[in-house]
This record gives C-alpha cells, sequence and structure tokens, in this order.
C-alpha cells in the first residue's frame, strides 16, 4: 500500500505535545525551502541545515547559501515586526561544503540516468549528515526539503529518512512538501522575494544532462 506522506505529516502536526519540539531541517535551497518553512514554523522551532556538497561550482555554491540565509532573515525580521505569536524564530546552521565526498560517493554511477540510482546516494549522503547533527543536538525530529520537487522520488527520500531514523535513534519527520500546492506556493514565495532560482540540482551531473528545476 502507498503511504500518504502529507497525511501522515498532517497528523503529526495536529499533536498538541509536539508543539515548539525541535525540528532540523535539511534544506537543498532557499526556494524549496520557503513553503516548507512557511508551514512549518507555526509548529516548531526550526534550524535549517544547509548541506549540499552536490553542487559542484563553489561559485554557484555560495550564490546559494547566500541566498538561504537571506530568506531566513527576512522571515524572522518579519516575524518580529509583526510580533506573530504563531511563528518561531529560525536559526541556520552551514554544513561543510565538501565537494570531494560528493564525488566519492557516487563514483561509478556518473553515467546513471538524473533522477536514479545516483540521486539516491546523493539524498542519503544529505540526509545521513542531517541525521548526526541533529542527534548531536538532541532535535527531536529531522526531515528535508527535497520531497517539494515534483521531480524528486518522495517515497525514495522517505524511505531513507525512516532508516536512518532507526539507526541514529531520531525521529523522521515524514513529508511530501509538493503535495497541497506546496512546489506553486513556493514558486509564489520565490518570486515575493525575488530568490535565486537555479535551474539544475547543483551537481555537474544534472548540469550535463540539461538540468532539473527544483
Amino acid at each position: 500500500m502507498n503511504r500518504n506522506y502529507a497525511k501522515e505529516l498532517d497528523q503529526i502536526l495536529a499533536r498538541v505535545e509536539n508543539k515548539g519540539k525541535h525540528l532540523f531541517l535539511h534544506s537543498c535551497c532557499a526556494p524549496c525551502s520557503s513553503y516548507v518553512l512557511e508551514y512549518l514554523r507555526p509548529f516548531f522551532r526550526i534550524t535549517v541545515f544547509y548541506y549540499n556538497p552536490n553542487i559542484t561550482m563553489e561559485e554557484e555554491y555560495q550564490k546559494r547559501v547566500a541566498e538561504q540565509k537571506r530568506l531566513i532573515a527576512e522571515f524572522n525580521r518579519q516575524t518580529q515586526q509583526s510580533g506573530a505569536p504563531d511563528a518561531y524564530p529560525i536559526k541556520v546552521i552551514e554544513g561543510d561544503y565538501a565537494k570531494a565526498l560528493f564525488f566519492d560517493s557516487v563514483k561509478g554511477l556518473e553515467h546513471c540516468k538524473e533522477g536514479g540510482e545516483r540521486c539516491y546516494v546523493c539524498y542519503a549522503l544529505r540526509l545521513k549528515e542531517t541525521a548526526i547533527q541533529a542527534m548531536q543536538v538532541h532535535a527531536d525530529y529531522f526531515t528535508t526539503t527535497l520531497t517539494i520537487s515534483p521531480l524528486k522520488n518522495a517515497s525514495k527520500i522517505n524511505e531513507i529518512g525512516d532508516a536512518l531514523a532507526k539507526e541514529y535513534g531520531i525521529s523522521f519527520l515524514p513529508s511530501d512538501f509538493k503535495k497541497k500546492d506546496g512546489y506553486k506556493r513556493s514558486i509564489e514565495l520565490s518570486k515575493e522575494y525575488d530568490l535565486y532560482r537555479q535551474n539544475y540540482c547543483g551537481c555537474i551531473f544534472s548540469k550535463r544532462d540539461g538540468g532539473t528545476a527544483p
């Protein structure tokens, strides 16, 4: 039976005891995180973990991480000005930019079709580090923004997250953020905040194959 990850997430959010718990959120980029943060911040204290060693070009990496930090600063500024009681401040942590680790991880998979096995290894690489970091800061949950993309395999991402949750003893928050017009809303927010929207995931292989929108 296919799982409804969006419904599972809503059930978790509805539990009063989860209000204000700490979510360690891996983010692939500012545009994808925009809706996810808007959606989840009334429920959790969120730490955004920007960890994307798959981004091959350093200039591209720096541009994307700067946009991530700018968006979070703007969200926090607006919350502070409005005094909104239903939105927690957002923290951000930048992980290591470990390009060599990415290339080592996908060695032998360079010619895989975009969206296939190489991408699954990349999901696992980023989610594993997220789980480790979440465990070290005693977060209550970890998850990723990756499921907002209609071009990424939400079932595989959740499968990897569930396995890591068992391995590291920290709960994985199931998601399919593209549901309920989440992807559409991320595009609207990207326009609203004038965010840089890349046309490929970040790795040289995606760019080689013509790019994939986030």
